[in-house]
C-alpha cells in the first residue's frame, strides 16, 4: 500500500480513534478480567485469606504487564513511525525483534520466579496465614508468565499492523475460556486456589498460540525468521520507545510492594488487623484496574495515530488526535469517580463477605484514596502520546511522576504521623500533582509543536 493511500494519514481522526479505541479498550479490560474474575471467585470460595493471597500475587502480573509493554509498545512505535517515514524494509525488524523478545523475557522471568518464589512472596507483604495460598496461586501462574507476556506485548504488534479486532480477539478468547474454566476447577473440582491458576495459564497459553499464527501471516510486510534475530540497533530503538509505558507499570509494581508491606504493618497497629486492609486494597485495586484499563487502552489507541502522522509531518492530524483522545477520557474518568464515589460497599459485596470493620475500610479506602480518579485519565494518555511521537524520554519521566515521585514517598511518609490513614490519603495527592505536571507538559509540547510539513525539532 502506498503511503498516500494509507487509512492512518487520510481518514477521519474521529473514525480512526474509534476503530482503534474499541477493540484497545475491549482487549485491555478483557486483561484485567483475568485478575477480576480469579478475584471473584475465589472471594466467594476462600474468602478474605484468599483476596489477600492474590493481591500479594497481583505485583508479579504487573511486571509481566511492564515487559509486555516495553517491547510491545515499543516494537509497535517503531514499527509506525517507520511506516510513516517510508521505510517498511527496516520496520518489519522491529516486528520481530520485538516478537523474540518477549518470548525470551518471558521465560526468563518464569524461571526467576520459579527458583525464588517463597522469598518473593514474603517480600511482596506475605503474612504468615496468607503465603501458603499465594505459594500454590503464584507457583502455577508462573508456568504461564511466556504466554502472558506474548499474548499482550503481541496484541500491539497485531495493532500496528492495521488489526486491533483481531487483538482483542486474542485477548477476549483467553478470558473467556478462563471465566468458563474458574468455577469449573474452583467449585466443580475443588481445586480451590489451585483451580484458579489453572484456568487463567489455561486462557493464556490459547491467546498467546492466536497471537502467533497471526504473526506468521503478518499484513503490512511479510514477517520472516530473519526478523526474529535479535539485533542492539532494533532492541535499542524499541526500548527506549517502550521504556514508558514499562517503567509506569514497574513503578505501580514497586507502589504495589510496598503498600502490601505498609498495610500488613500500619494494619497491625490499627483496628482493622494484618489481612483486611491487604484484602480491601487488592480488590479495589483491580476494580481500579477496569476503570485504568479503558484509559490505557484509549492511550494505546493513539499510539498508531500519533506514531504515523508524526513520522509524515502530519502534526495538526497529531494536535487533533490527542486532543479528542483527551476529552474521551475525561468522560470517562468522571463517570468511574461517581461510581467509585456513590456505591463502594455495593461493590467490595461483590466479593465475598466480611465484618462491618472490612466494609469500613473499604469504604474508606475507595472514597479516600481514588478521590482524584476523575484527574487520572491525563498522566497514562499524555505519557503515551509522547512516546508515539519518538520523545521516549518525556514518556519516561511523565510514567514515572504518578507512582515513583509522588505516591511511593507518601506512602512512607505520611503514615508515620496519620497511621494508616496516611496511606489513603497518599493517593489522592499523587494523583492530583501528577495530573498538574501532565497538563504543563503537554501544553509546553503543543505550543512548541511546528505547522503541518515542517521538520521536528
Amino acid at each position: 500500500m502506498q503511503e498516500k493511500q494509507n487509512p492512518l494519514k487520510t481518514e477521519r481522526i474521529s473514525v480512526l480513534l474509534r476503530r482503534f479505541a474499541v477493540p484497545s479498550i475491549i482487549a485491555m479490560l478483557v486483561g484485567a478480567l483475568y485478575n477480576i474474575v480469579d478475584q471473584f471467585f475465589i472471594g466467594q470460595s476462600i474468602g478474605e485469606l484468599g483476596n489477600a493471597a492474590t493481591n500479594v500475587a497481583f505485583p508479579l502480573s504487573t511486571m509481566c504487564i511492564a515487559i509486555s509493554l516495553l517491547f510491545g509498545i515499543g516494537g509497535a512505535s517503531a514499527f509506525n513511525l517507520t511506516m510513516g517515514r517510508g521505510d517498511p524494509k527496516r520496520a518489519i525488524h522491529f516486528i520481530g525483534n520485538a516478537a523474540a523478545m518477549l518470548v525470551l523475557c518471558g521465560t526468563v522471568l518464569c524461571i526467576v520466579v520459579r527458583l525464588f518464589l517463597t522469598p518473593m512472596l514474603c517480600a511482596f507483604g506475605a503474612p504468615d496465614n496468607v503465603l501458603p495460598l499465594a505459594r500454590t496461586y503464584t507457583g502455577i501462574t508462573s508456568l504461564g508468565f511466556p504466554f502472558l507476556i506474548l499474548s499482550t506485548g503481541g496484541g500491539h504488534l497485531i495493532r500496528a499492523d492495521g488489526s486491533p479486532r483481531f487483538s482483542m480477539t486474542c485477548n477476549l478468547t483467553g478470558a473467556i475460556i478462563n471465566t468458563i474454566l474458574d468455577p469449573l476447577f474452583i467449585f466443580g473440582f475443588g481445586w480451590g486456589m489451585a483451580g484458579a491458576a489453572l484456568a487463567t495459564i489455561i486462557g493464556q497459553f490459547v491467546a498467546a498460540i492466536l497471537v502467533i499464527r497471526y504473526l506468521m501471516h503478518y499484513k503490512t510486510v511479510p514477517l520472516q525468521r530473519r526478523h526474529l534475530r535479535p539485533r542492539w540497533e532494533y532492541i535499542r530503538w524499541i526500548m527506549s520507545l517502550g521504556a514508558a509505558s514499562c517503567f509506569n507499570q514497574i513503578a505501580i509494581t514497586v507502589v504495589q510492594i510496598v503498600m502490601n508491606n505498609s498495610l500488613t504493618y500500619y494494619g497491625a497497629l490499627s483496628i482493622y488487623g494484618e489481612s483486611i486492609p491487604l484484602a480491601c486494597a487488592g480488590i479495589i485495586t483491580k476494580v481500579n484496574q477496569i476503570f485504568l484499563s479503558v484509559i490505557i487502552g484509549l492511550a494505546q489507541a493513539i499510539q498508531p495515530l500519533a506514531s504515523f502522522n508524526y513520522g509524515a509531518k502530519q502534526y495538526g492530524r497529531v494536535r487533533q488526535t490527542y486532543r479528542l483522545a483527551v476529552s474521551v477520557g475525561f468522560s470517562i474518568a468522571l463517570l468511574s469517580f461517581v461510581v467509585f464515589q456513590g456505591i463502594p460497599r455495593q461493590i467490595i459485596s461483590l466479593f465475598g463477605s466480611g465484618d462491618e470493620l472490612y466494609f469500613q475500610f473499604a469504604v474508606s479506602y475507595f472514597r479516600i484514596f481514588l478521590l482524584c480518579t476523575f484527574l487520572n485519565f491525563l498522566q497514562p494518555i499524555t505519557s503515551t502520546f509522547f512516546t508515539a511521537i519518538g520523545k521516549p524520554k518525556k514518556g519516561m519521566f511523565l510514567s514515572m511522576t504518578r507512582q515513583i515521585l509522588f505516591l511511593l514517598p507518601l506512602i512512607v511518609i505520611l503514615p508515620l504521623w496519620f497511621g494508616i490513614d496516611g496511606i489513603l490519603y497518599s493517593g489522592p495527592i499523587a494523583d492530583f500533582i501528577a495530573a498538574l505536571v501532565s497538563f504543563l507538559m503537554i501544553r509546553f509540547e503543543m505550543r512548541h509543536m511546528p505547522a503541518d510539513g515542517c521538520p521536528a525539532s
